[in-house]
């Protein structure tokens, strides 16, 4: 999900950016509300191809196993960030512990330990998940980020989390097949061909 800066309000007493971003998501149904890096941003609904590409990719986690005792596979999972004092992400996405409800830090939002791979499937403003997210998600230590760039029509699999970035990044084309690491909880590939298709939009 890719998203675009909000400005908040500036007043005698301005809003956290917690109070902004959950003011935000009242007065945005269906819109996804993060904090990455001390920014609120926003994105808009996701289209029909999104929603497709997501239901493409969940087939072979929920085929290999990986939602039932020992994980969860999850869409819209709030995971909050060491990387500021509010910043949060709602991945698209996410494999995480059987276990993470016992987890929850804040604002409907759970501990990155328990997270075993957060997945972005790219709309409109695409470097916020290729980018931003990419660090944010690397200081969370977490340790699988799948992006699935629509409009160039690749998979990217990030692994090795260091401070700044991850150690090992991957970009696989149609036609190939996408290995993700055992430490997801079971031997999954992705089928890049089938996901692209399913995530183009017909516009």
């Amino acid at each position: 999900m890719s998203a675009a800066a909000v400005e908040h309000p500036c007043d005698d007493e301005p809003e956290t950016l917690l109070e902004t971003a959950n003011r935000l998501t009242e007065q945005l149904p269906g819109h996804r509300v993060e904090i990455i890096g001390g920014l609120v941003t926003v994105a808009p609904p996701p289209d029909g191809p999104h929603a497709k590409a997501l239901t493409a990719l969940m087939v072979p986690f929920l085929s290999a196993g990986l939602h039932g005792e020992e994980s969860n596979v999850l869409q819209g999972i709030g995971l909050w960030l060491p990387s500021g004092p509010e910043d949060y992400v709602i991945p698209d996405l996410a494999i995480v512990d059987a276990d993470f409800d016992e987890h929850l830090i804040e604002n409907n939002c759970y501990d990155p330990a328990f997270f075993r791979l957060v997945l972005e499937v790219t709309s409109g403003n695409y470097q916020t998940d290729l980018r931003h997210k990419v660090a944010a998600y690397a200081q969370a230590k977490i340790p699988v980020y799948v992006i699935v760039d629509r409009k160039h029509g690749r998979v990217h699999v990030l692994t090795e989390p260091l401070p700044s970035g991850y150690d090992r990044h991957e970009v696989y084309a149609p036609g190939q097949q996408a290995p993700l690491p055992a430490s997801i909880g079971a031997e999954v590939s992705l089928d890049v061909d089938e996901i692209v298709r399913a995530g183009r939009s017909k516009r």
